[in-house]
């Protein structure tokens, strides 16, 4: 099977197209055919090594795991001899979990991983796309946020895949929702249900005099000093970049004052929380209460061109990688 791997950090040509073997299920896991996966900016994070705080996580000198890809869309071939919840021809989505590995032809996956049939009404590679920014931005809101029916929330970065879903999730909440992102970007976020929308590049929020029970910065730009007077008496910063400086904010707001900073390691949950919440986004899109925002396509083998986009830092939602000769 055709699989991108890197062996070293550095620029998007590190990453190389391979034929590799095609994995055998466990007697507990299922063999997924991809159809669709993603570039993220994780992944782009993962991939150069940068900062080198990240490399605490993915390995000081070189990469720990050399293949990249965590959603992804597909059908299953086969499933090993103690599988129930699925079967063959059965059509999935959901994530590669914590070794990634979604970057490729095939993929085995724990039947009790982070997986789930597809939302009939979605393709695969909006299925694919949707998931990463769910996972994310929900348990951040949900749990860490505790965001409430009526509260005012403002997403910073509300275009990217984060943001995008943030945005739709605070809604559904029944939250008044506040969008910052750059004027190129204002009607997408306003189409996804942003009540208000900030252009960052005319307009700083922090000086307009508003305040917000949540502030969730989905992208690493802003910090929890800059917002502070921008919150409520009890409101809450949400850091999805994690950080030093992001660290010690949330030590300090653990013990002192009332506004608080805090962060999540949304990939690292229980996979059964994760699965859960993957449940709850299938119905949700097939309810339409939420709906991807896919900018880019690429095929497998133009990957590196996928994350020379990504780099840049300016992409509307997700970047989706079709996997070719697997496509339905």
């Amino acid at each position: 099977m055709k699989a991108i791997v890197y062996t070293k950090y550095g620029p998007p040509e590190v990453l190389k197209l391979v034929e590799t073997e095609k994995p055998v299920p466990n007697e507990n896991e299922v063999l997924v055919k991809i159809f669709a996966t993603t570039v993220t900016a994780t992944e782009c994070t993962f991939r150069k090594g940068e900062p080198y705080f990240s490399r605490l996580f993915t390995g000081l000198t070189k990469p720990k795991i050399t293949r990249l890809g965590e959603e992804l869309a597909g059908e299953i071939e086969a499933v090993g001899k103690n599988v129930k919840l699925f079967k063959m021809g059965d059509k999935v989505f959901g994530t590669a979990g914590p070794k990634f590995g979604a970057n490729a032809e095939y993929i085995c996956i724990p039947e009790d991983g982070v997986i789930s049939l597809k939302p009939t009404n979605m393709s695969y590679e909006e299925a694919a796309s949707a998931v990463d920014g769910f996972l994310t931005a929900l348990p951040f809101l949900r749990d860490k946020g505790n965001i409430k029916k009526g509260q005012r929330v403002l997403i910073n970065g509300a275009s990217g895949s984060v943001g995008s879903a943030a945005v739709q999730i605070a809604k559904y909440f029944g939250a008044e929702v506040t969008g910052v992102c750059s004027t190129a970007n204002l009607e997408l976020v306003k189409s996804i249900g942003a009540d208000n929308v900030i252009d960052y590049t005319k307009e700083d929020f922090t000086k307009t005099g508003g305040t917000y029970d949540i502030i969730f910065d989905t992208v690493g730009k802003i910090s929890f000093s800059k917002c502070k007077n921008s919150l409520s008496k009890k409101g809450i910063f949400l850091e999805a970049g994690i950080g030093l400086a992001i660290m010690r904010h949330v030590l300090l707001t653990s013990f002192f004052g009332s506004r608080k900073a805090k962060i999540a390691a949304t990939g690292l949950r229980p996979p059964n929380e994760r699965k859960k919440d993957l449940l709850l986004l299938k119905d949700l899109m097939e309810t339409g209460k939420i709906k991807p925002v896919i900018d880019r396509r690429y095929p497998l083998e133009q990957i590196a061109e996928a994350h020379r986009y990504v780099d840049k830092g300016h992409k509307k939602g997700n970047v989706v990688i079709t996997v070719q000769g697997n496509q339905s």
